[in-house]
């Protein structure tokens, strides 16, 4: 017995498509199937298995937990709950050996997808080629394996609210803070989390509803972020927290509604870390903005610029050592006194932490940041088989001028004005642009240069497209 995969799902850092069109209960066995050859063939026993609030994930779930156990593994039910706690999940116990979370993270509705761990490690890129690979040989070992249920909700929470420990609490009971779960997965944990936190806490769309009645859940993008805002300013509240489908991708809002994004939260985290433990690595994606590299000098860390995607973060920091790595899509790794996974829940409890150590509110932090002219990240079609090579002749002609260039994904040039960044996504057939200045006479001249070496490849930048 083989089986085909749609060829779009297999896609670099997880397995996505849309339910009933390129994504089924098939897929899902043989997603079981293959990972768990690949497993019980390293050794591996026992699989925790997680899920979405989406409203096909109870059937993919199924699927998946008998294509595991035709495979001879093990399987640790977790239960509907947020990405995070899946991961937590697999760090946490010595008798779990993998995780896969069934979850469309960010997207519509009508998507899903899974998210695996393997012994510890991401798995993706050659991981899921592989998979491709087996199923359509049938490549898979037999067996039969036992299915229990385990519950690590309370457990999640406990080890969570660590990030406060040695905190004054005077501190903390003082502080006011909102946040929306936008109807995700992560609503469950955030209700028990919220309730045991101190201070005054006020929830948005905790209920998990998988056809997201209230706003996409993607809190990279402002409007999805307009209620939180909203309530900070009717609440008065210190700030306000949002996270994606799935938990582990963070967005924030400071008390005068600003938006704190991504790399701006990870200068936050940066000093607080910094602060007890001088000459770390800091790691931050190719789209992160200047003043955040440079944060990390100032406060004596040494910042490294990476490829975006969060399998590839988490990889470059076990190789690193990095306690402490982020995203401009909000996800953010905490190694220091976690588990080098991206935990939103997490992470705005070390938002409440790292204010407090510190000693100034999360808008007193806002405000202290310089202030950057950027574009948002600009996203457009281009054919498949053109997107990495339209890259390398962009990098070769930088290469022949004077202008300073990082290649460490796509081309990331410096001038007198700022920065930009062309590079091809590994996920779309798109390229992905961003540019940053301190004036937007600065930030015009730099999206022109984008503009110029587009159509020197014979391209244009057009509309911009979403994730």
């Amino acid at each position: 017995m083989s089986h085909r995969f749609h060829s779009t799902i297999l896609r670099e850092y997880d397995i996505r498509g849309i339910i009933g069109e390129t994504l089924g209960a098939e897929d899902a066995r043989a997603i079981g199937r293959g990972f768990g050859s690949m497993l019980a063939e390293a050794g591996g026993k026992k699989v925790a298995v997680g899920y979405d609030g989406r409203v096909s994930s109870p059937m993919l779930e199924h699927a998946l937990i008998e294509g595991l156990t035709a495979s001879g593994i093990d399987v640790a039910r977790v239960g509907m709950g947020a990405t995070p706690m899946l991961y937590y999940a697999e760090a946490s116990a010595e008798d779990i050996d993998g995780g896969i979370q069934i979850t469309g993270s960010h997207n519509p509705a009508n998507y899903n997808g899974f998210k695996m761990v393997f012994q510890g490690r991401p798995f993706f890129g050659a991981d899921i080629q592989e998979l491709g690979r087996r199923a359509a040989a049938g490549e898979w070992i037999d067996g039969a394996g036992q299915v229990e249920e385990r519950d690590v909700f309370d457990a999640y929470i406990d080890r969570m609210l660590e990030a406060l420990d040695g905190i004054d609490t005077a501190v903390l009971d003082r502080l006011k803070v909102g946040w929306d779960a936008g109807n995700g997965a992560a609503g469950p944990a955030l209700e028990r989390l919220a309730a045991r936190l101190p201070g005054e806490h006020h929830l948005l769309y905790t209920d998990v509803d998988g056809d997201f009645p209230n706003h996409h859940p993607d809190p990279t993008v402002e409007e999805n972020l307009e209620d939180l805002r909203a309530l900070v300013v009717e609440k008065s509240l210190d700030f306000g927290v949002a996270f994606d489908g799935d938990g582990d991708r963070i967005g924030a809002i400071d008390g005068e509604g600003r938006v704190i994004w991504g790399d701006q939260l990870l200068m936050v985290y940066a000093e607080d870390l910094l602060a007890r433990r001088k000459g770390v690595t800091i790691i931050a994606d190719v789209k992160a903005s200047r003043a955040l590299f440079d944060h990390v000098a100032a406060h004596g860390g040494k910042p490294l610029m990476w490829k975006t995607g969060h399998s590839l973060i988490k990889s470059k920091m076990k190789e690193t050592g990095s306690p402490l790595a982020g995203e401009m899509s909000g996800h953010v790794f905490f190694a220091d006194e976690y588990y080098g996974y991206d935990d939103a829940l997490y992470a705005g409890v070390r938002l409440i932490a790292a204010a407090a150590r510190i000693g100034k509110s999360v808008t007193e932090l806002r405000s202290a940041m310089p202030p950057m002219v950027n574009t948002p990240e600009m996203r457009f079609q281009v054919d498949e088989s053109r997107k990495f090579a339209a890259i390398e002749e962009i990098a070769a002609r930088i290469a022949a001028s004077d202008a300073v260039a990082d290649t460490t994904d796509g081309v990331r040039v410096t001038t007198d004005d700022g920065w930009w960044l062309l590079r091809a996504s590994n996920t779309q057939d798109v390229l992905v642009a961003r540019a940053e200045s301190e004036s937007q006479e600065g930030l015009d001249r730099l999206v022109a240069q984008i503009d110029e070496q587009l159509a020197a490849s014979g391209l244009e930048r057009g509309e911009s497209v979403g994730h």
